[in-house]
C-alpha cells in the first residue's frame, strides 16, 4: 500500500488541508477502481466502510489477489469535515460559496471531444487511452485557485481514469440505494444485488454536474458523439451507493458492506478468485424521473406512517404532519406507486420541507432530478 497526500491551496494563513489516497495493488496493471468515502461529510457511513475496506484490501494484497490498482480515499472532503455549527456537522454545503460539494464538478465533454477528433481508429482499446489521456490533459487545465475548486480537481484527477468508481454517501433515514447512468445498469445490477439495493435509481443526466456523473457521463456522451462506426467503450463504471441512513453506523454492516465490495471488484476480475454466486436482486431498476419527493405542507410536528423500505401505493398517506398550536393535521400522500427509499430524520419541519421520497417506475420530472 502506497499512501499520497494531495494538499490544497492554503485558503486562510496559517491553515492547509489535504486529502489522503490510499493505493493498493499493482499501479502498472492498466486497470484501476477508485471508492472514496463521505464527500457529503456529515454522511459518516461511507468512512467506516472505508475504513473497513482498506482492511480487507490490505490483506488481499498481502496474499497477492489484487489484479488492478484499487485506491480508497476514506475522508473525501476534509473541508466539510471541519464545518461545525452549535457542535452540529455541517457537511453537504461549503460554508464560504453555499455550494453542494456534490455538484459543479468540471465538464469536459465539449474539449476532451475537440481533442480527441480524427485520432480515433477500429480499436475499442486504443480508443480508451486516447479519451483518458485527452480528460488528463483538459483536468490539468482546469483552473483550482480556491479550496473547493482545488477538492473536485483532486477528486476528479484521482477518479477519472478508474474503470470503476463508486462513490460513498448516505440519506438522512433510508435503505440501502444506488444512482448510477442508465446504460450502466446492466454493469451495475451485479453490486445491486449484493448491496441488497431496494431501490436503483437511473438517469442520463440528472442536473448540476455530480461527482459520479463527471466520472462517467461523458463516456456514453461521447459513444452518443462519435456514432456506432467509432468503437468506445463505456469507460468508466461509476456508481453512488446509499450506505442507508446517518445512523447505520454499525461495524457488522460496514464489514459486510465492504466484503460485498470486494465480491463485486472480485465479479468485475480486479480480484483474483471465483466470485460467490449472486443473490436474487432485492428491487428493479427505476427511473431517477420517476423518483417523488414529497414536502411538508404545513409546519408542525412530523410523524411517519411508512418507513424505509415500505412499499406505498399512489394516494396512501405516508406521513402527518401536527401543528401542536392550531391542532391541525396535514396528511402527505403519495401521489406515485413504489418503495419509500429514504426519508427526513428530523421530528419537526417547516412548510414546504422535502419529508420523503418514493420510486417510481413512471417518469414525470424533468430538469434538475437531484435535490439541493
Amino acid at each position: 500500500m502506497i499512501s499520497q497526500q494531495h494538499r490544497l491551496p492554503v485558503q486562510t494563513p496559517g491553515t492547509h488541508r489535504e486529502v489522503i489516497s490510499y493505493h493498493y495493488g499493482p499501479a502498472d496493471a492498466g486497470r484501476k477502481v477508485y471508492i472514496q468515502g463521505s464527500l457529503h461529510a456529515d454522511e459518516l457511513p461511507g468512512m467506516l466502510v472505508a475504513h473497513c475496506l482498506r482492511k480487507e484490501l490490505a490483506a488481499l494484497e498481502s496474499s497477492g489477489e489484487l489484479l488492478s490498482e484499487i485506491v480508497v480515499v476514506p475522508v473525501s472532503n476534509p473541508l466539510g469535515l471541519s464545518q461545525m455549527l452549535l457542535h452540529t456537522p455541517i457537511g453537504r454545503f461549503d460554508f464560504g460559496l453555499g455550494e453542494n460539494f456534490n455538484r459543479h464538478y468540471p465538464d469536459l465533454f465539449e474539449a476532451v471531444k475537440a481533442r480527441i477528433t480524427g485520432l480515433l481508429g477500429a480499436d475499442e482499446q486504443a480508443n480508451t487511452r486516447v479519451i483518458r489521456e485527452a480528460i488528463r490533459a483538459e483536468l490539468a487545465l482546469v483552473p483550482a485557485a480556491t479550496e473547493l475548486a482545488s477538492l473536485r480537481k483532486t477528486l476528479l484527477s484521482l477518479a477519472f481514469d478508474a474503470d470503476i468508481v463508486l462513490d460513498l454517501h448516505c440519506d438522512s433515514e433510508a435503505v440501502m440505494h444506488l444512482y448510477t447512468l442508465t446504460p450502466l445498469w446492466p454493469r451495475v445490477e451485479p453490486l445491486a444485488r449484493l448491496l441488497q439495493a431496494k431501490a436503483t435509481l437511473l438517469a442520463t443526466e440528472s442536473g448540476d454536474s455530480p461527482f459520479d456523473e463527471a466520472c462517467s457521463q461523458i463516456w456514453w456522451r461521447l459513444q452518443q458523439s462519435f456514432g456506432t462506426e467509432t468503437p468506445i467503450a463505456l469507460g468508466c463504471a461509476s456508481v453512488t451507493v446509499e450506505l442507508r441512513g446517518t445512523r447505520d453506523i454499525n461495524l457488522e454492516l460496514a464489514r459486510s458492506d465492504a466484503r460485498q465490495i470486494i465480491e463485486f471488484l472480485r465479479l468485475e476480475g480486479h480480484v483474483r478468485g471465483a466470485a460467490a454466486a449472486l443473490p436474487p436482486l432485492a428491487a428493479d431498476a427505476t427511473p431517477l424521473a420517476g423518483s417523488a419527493t414529497l414536502a411538508a405542507p404545513i409546519s408542525g410536528v412530523l410523524a411517519f406512517i411508512k418507513n424505509p423500505g415500505d412499499l406505498v401505493s399512489a394516494q396512501d398517506v405516508v406521513a402527518q404532519v401536527i401543528d401542536p398550536i392550531s391542532g391541525q393535521t396535514a396528511d402527505i400522500v403519495s401521489h406515485t406507486s413504489g418503495v419509500m427509499y429514504a426519508r427526513e430524520a428530523r421530528s419537526f419541519v417547516t412548510s414546504g420541507t422535502n419529508v420523503c421520497k418514493v420510486a417510481g417506475r413512471v417518469p414525470f420530472r424533468h430538469g434538475r432530478l437531484l435535490s439541493a
